[in-house]
């Protein structure tokens, strides 16, 4: 993996309330979903460059107001996949396999 050094003034921290560390998962997160939004790179790659799991990814683009990025069948399909491990994408997501 490789490494970037980005510079920021030093009460960027305070300001934000976030540690280095803090900071530095958030810029990912943001640059991830400002790259998907532009239709730069897949969903995939997004939550890989973010340091997500794809569903967790999902869930950050939903907290970021950019869920409208994804259409309905690419979160079934999201779902499905998460199904077959025992897993849901959020508990209040319709269930449309026809279970109770």
């Amino acid at each position: 993996m490789a490494t970037v050094t980005v510079e920021v003034p030093d009460d960027a921290f305070s300001a934000l309330r976030r540690s280095p560390k803090e900071f530095a998962r958030d810029m990912r997160v943001a640059a991830a979903i400002q790259w998907y939004h532009q239709r730069l790179i897949s969903q995939g790659k997004a939550a890989a460059i973010a340091g997500l799991s794809r569903k967790d990814f999902l869930l950050a683009l939903y907290h970021a107001h950019e869920a409208r990025q994804f259409d309905i069948e690419e979160m079934e399909e999201v779902e499905r996949d998460l199904q077959a491990r025992g897993e849901r994408l959020a508990p209040d997501l319709p269930d449309r396999s026809g279970a109770p």
